[in-house]
């Protein structure tokens, strides 16, 4: 068995603790957050022997084995380079850190260590983003030639003026950190790397969170691209990736206020008049409800996804 210790008494113990329990390699043994009291009760409560008040004593510990990480961005880089030099793998939330200082860390204390240390992405794991991205592989729209993202919502902490790092500009949050980090991933995945950019950040009226941002992207294969996200676009029109080749255009999109549920993939090739749409085997609403029923599935997704 493998021993976790999670840090993170909000989505640490709400999401990762299921989630590590339904794999059966895996036991959750320790829980840290910031007040110890309440952290020694929510251990008690999920069965978990080690409820501590301090991260620091959970990567410490020496039942834990492995330590999975849930707090704001700017406190990612500490916890995971004392875990790292300790020798134990590394499960990180995104963003990765609040700064490019803290991110480099990261990266060069998993490079000493040589152990596992993974960033948790979902889009890709939805079978109609794979299907899109075996359709690119295979030629289906020929050489790419542009991008075009748009992802125009309301959610919930912008519009309940809701303070924490998802609606805080500094420290590796709001509109960047909590969104747009999802869509860097995203494009390079689908398109390659990204060799450079240009963008706005619009603040929203209050001045105290970012609504809007615009981009524009250069790809190292050449081609361009436009990213355009609102987290307070009010009924907006969700979520969109135009991906248009020299052989046709692949379109994946979500209209509906839920992130996940609700893609629909369509193809157009040279010489046809419309998109058509493709069909997906195993639909997203399936895997998404299979990981309401098995929420271990979605870390044991994400496993792959490593630095």
């Amino acid at each position: 068995m493998i021993g976790v210790g999670i840090v993170g008494c909000n989505y640490g113990r709400t999401v990762l603790i299921p989630a590590f329990r339904h794999d059966p390699r895996c036991e959750v043994v320790a829980l840290a957050g910031t007040d110890a009291a309440r952290t020694a009760e929510f251990a008690r409560a999920a069965k978990i022997p080690h409820g501590l008040g301090a991260w620091q004593a959970l990567v410490e510990e020496r039942e834990v084995a492995a330590v999975a990480i849930a707090v704001p961005p700017n406190l990612q880089p500490a916890i995971a380079q004392r875990a790292l030099e300790l020798g134990k793998p590394v499960f990180l939330e995104k963003p990765l850190a609040g700064d490019l200082a803290g991110a480099q860390l990261i990266l060069e204390s998993a490079g000493k260590s040589v152990r596992p240390t993974i960033i948790d992405f979902n889009f890709p794991e939805l079978p109609s983003w794979q299907r899109a991205k075996a359709l690119l592989d295979d030629g289906a729209i020929g050489r790419m030639q542009n991008v075009v993202v748009t992802w125009n919502f309301e959610n919930q902490a912008t519009r309940l003026r809701l303070e924490s790092w998802k609606t805080r500009g500094e420290g590796g949050g709001g509109l960047l950190g909590n969104f747009v980090s999802h869509c860097f991933y995203n494009l390079e995945w689908l398109c390659g790397p990204i060799s450079g950019l240009s963008a706005r950040v619009f603040a929203l009226p209050d001045g105290k969170a970012d609504g809007s941002i615009a981009l524009v992207l250069a790809f190292a294969s050449g081609m361009g691209g436009s990213l355009q996200v609102s987290s307070a676009s009010f009924l907006g029109s969700g979520h969109r990736i135009e991906l248009h080749g020299d052989g046709g255009t692949l379109v994946l999109s979500n209209p509906a206020p839920d992130y996940f549920r609700g893609f629909e993939l369509r193809l157009g090739r040279k010489g046809e008049d419309a998109l058509k749409p493709i069909a997906i085997e195993e639909g997203d609403k399936d895997v998404l409800s299979d990981l309401a029923r098995r929420p271990g599935k979605a870390v044991g997704a994400a496993l792959p996804r490593c630095m």
